[in-house]
């Protein structure tokens, strides 16, 4: 055997101890479909927070978030009648805490903290709660400060869409593994 060949023999070698280790390691992994997460639990209603917020809108935007997030997983139809519904989604939006992070070197705030908690209800129409990840419902996001106010504005609004689009995929990501398993 020439000294190339064995040479590319222990490279080879790794390729296809590396492929297979790849292989055996994926094999209990499967492809869940959207459809089957939320397990009896078809028709879902998401009534209108309540809000206990100082900031205006905050309740619809949370609101939208949550519905966004069932209608992109799909598996549920959404309707407007908690009446026709197999679960009803309902609460508020808690008071919104927010601190400054950072300062300049003469103590202006350059980035603030806000942090966004939910009260969450998910009640079947058996009357029995669904309870809810504690981690669904608080969550914090960090905007930056600027001397234009509207610049500002728009930096905390941002945060604001941040947060409500990842805690409603959080509760979305509770409620189909509790429904899941029952």
């Amino acid at each position: 055997m020439s000294r190339r060949a064995s040479s590319r023999l222990p490279l080879a070698a790794v390729a296809c101890a590396l492929i297979a280790a790849t292989a055996l390691g994926c094999a209990s992994y499967h492809v869940v479909h959207a459809s089957e997460g939320f397990g009896d639990v078809h028709r879902v209603a998401v009534r209108t927070l309540a809000n206990s917020s100082f900031e205006p809108g905050l309740d619809l935007m949370v609101t939208e978030a949550l519905r966004r997030e069932l209608r992109r997983r799909g598996g549920v139809e959404l309707v407007s009648d908690p009446a026709h519904a197999d679960l009803v989604l309902a609460g508020r939006v808690l008071e919104l805490q927010v601190n400054a992070r950072s300062f300049s070197s003469i103590a202006f705030a350059l980035e603030y903290q806000i942090e966004m908690r939910l009260f969450l209800e998910a009640r079947r129409t058996d009357g029995s709660l669904v309870a809810l990840e504690p981690s669904a419902l608080n969550d914090v996001e960090f905007y930056l400060t600027s001397a234009d106010v509207e610049a500002e504005r728009r930096n905390r609004d941002e945060a604001l869409r941040r947060l409500a689009a990842v805690m409603a995929e959080r509760v979305g990501d509770s409620l189909a593994e509790r429904l899941a398993a029952r």
